[in-house]
């Protein structure tokens, strides 16, 4: 999709599955589970939705998705489908790992940055994206090495090393503009130092929400995922930027519904809804 002077996709890495109870917090099963249905392991099946960004200068990857590296104990848990990957996405659009030289990630959860890395023919994780810069939050990674129990889980070396090893990282310390019109905001609440992407040009502004507000089933202040550190922050967060979208037109983009990646954000008789972008080129996830 045409964006001003940016090119905008969705680009998947197929999908995988949590827990429902995690995914909405205190929000009843009865409410949550007409939005998103449940398989009988109470896992919600969840998009892994990405952004290529494309501008005069720069391509860009925002979110990496599971990547591949997962043993089959691990993809069953998380019921990983790669019917489709983050780079045959890529490929689709004509974009190889080499093309790209930024990669964003919103923060180190292994579902955001899997492809961060692959594995060479020796089975050891090398970087995918062999001339990006990888920005992410200096806080973000600091409490990736070394997280606590609750949220070790969320965590793998394996996607972060390499890039220390390789000297690819960025860390941004707070809001900051990493290319004309591609700014990283600082959105804390489901890890104290999250990141939001917010892409303006030619008097329009597009925001990739991360896990501030996954799905368009959270757009309601008070569904909060479980899985946030920091409930009451992304509740403050919330109430920031989603009248922010709705007041100012912005096209929203959502990292994990399987259906509405991208859509505006719209009030109707006092909630807001999501209507879903039409155009088929952007809101395609192969």
């Amino acid at each position: 999709m045409k964006f001003g002077d940016l090119e905008i996709f969705v680009v998947s890495d197929g999908r995988f599955r949590l827990d429902g109870g995690a995914m909405f917090g205190v929000v009843p099963k009865v409410l949550w589970q007409k939005r998103l249905a449940a398989d009988d392991r109470n896992r919600v099946t969840l998009g892994l939705n990405c952004l290529l960004i494309r501008s005069a200068k720069h391509t860009l990857v925002v979110e990496t998705g599971t990547g591949d590296k997962g043993d089959a104990k691990w993809n069953d848990i998380y019921g990983i489908d790669h019917s489709v990957t983050l780079l045959d996405s890529l490929a689709r659009r004509g974009v190889a790992p080499e093309d790209v030289d930024i990669v964003v990630n919103t923060h180190l959860h292994f579902d955001h940055c899997g492809w961060n890395t692959r594995r060479d023919r020796d089975g050891k994780p090398v970087p995918t994206f062999s001339r990006a810069r990888y920005f992410v939050q200096r806080g973000e990674y600091e409490h990736a090495r070394e997280p606590t129990e609750r949220d070790r889980v969320s965590y793998r070396k394996e996607n972060l090393q390499p890039l220390a090893e390789s000297g690819q990282w960025v860390w941004v310390e707070g809001d900051q503009e990493i290319a004309p019109g591609i700014e990283l905001v600082r959105t804390p609440g489901h890890t104290r130092d999250l990141q939001c992407v917010r892409l303006t040009s030619r008097g329009r502004t597009a925001f990739f929400f991360a896990d501030l507000v996954p799905t368009t089933a959270h757009l309601s202040y008070a569904w909060i995922m479980g899985y946030d550190l920091y409930p009451l922050t992304t509740l403050e967060q919330k109430k920031h930027w989603i009248p922010e979208a709705v007041d100012n037109e912005w096209l929203c983009f959502f990292a994990h519904d399987p259906e509405t990646p991208a859509a505006y954000l719209r009030e109707r008789d006092g909630q807001v809804v999501a209507e879903p972008v039409q155009e088929p080129e952007l809101v395609a996830t192969e």
